[in-house]
């Protein structure tokens, strides 16, 4: 059996992962979506916040289990018996940065491959922090996130729940 991570922080899940994550469920026997605890990152969501809204969007997707993680990638993939890391790209300049992690994680455990998956055309510009922008700012979010996560996330800006 084949069990792959797809690690991020998700802060907001937003359609360009929903995209990849589906895809990567497609590729593998089991797809686990990590959700990185960093506390130093200052960020909009709680890590319980982003597990629960990842849980709600993927429910339909059987073969997908959330959870959250904090240290080492290559810790996490060994307690999750994983030993495909799944990322996924937009431009150049991800595969640079990505490719840097790849071979750190290639060094820290032979064992861990990575696989690079391209980002849909339509969410090539998409970014977690592009969302919290607009959304910061009262612009309209849907294009980017589903009606479930932009609730949320106008939420947290305007304080006002639906």
């Amino acid at each position: 059996m084949h069990t792959a991570i797809y690690p991020g922080s998700f802060d907001p899940v937003t359609r360009g992962h929903l995209d990849i994550i589906a895809r990567a469920a497609r590729a593998t026997d089991k797809l686990i979506v990590a959700v990185l605890n960093n506390g130093a990152k200052n960020s909009l969501f709680s890590v319980e916040e982003r597990v629960k809204m990842l849980k709600e969007e993927l429910e339909e997707i059987p073969n997908i289990e959330v959870r959250s993680f904090n240290g080492l990638l290559v810790e996490f993939a060994k307690q999750c018996d994983a030993h495909i890391v799944v990322r996924g790209l937009r431009a150049i300049t991800d595969f640079e940065y990505e490719l840097q992690m790849a071979q750190t994680n290639r060094i820290l455990d032979h064992s861990i491959d990575t696989f690079f998956l391209t980002a849909d055309l339509e969410y090539a510009y998409l970014s977690s922090s592009t969302v919290k922008e607009v959304a910061r700012f009262g612009g309209d979010i849907s294009a980017f996130v589903t009606p479930a996560v932009a609730e949320r996330v106008m939420e947290k800006y305007t304080g006002v729940s639906k």
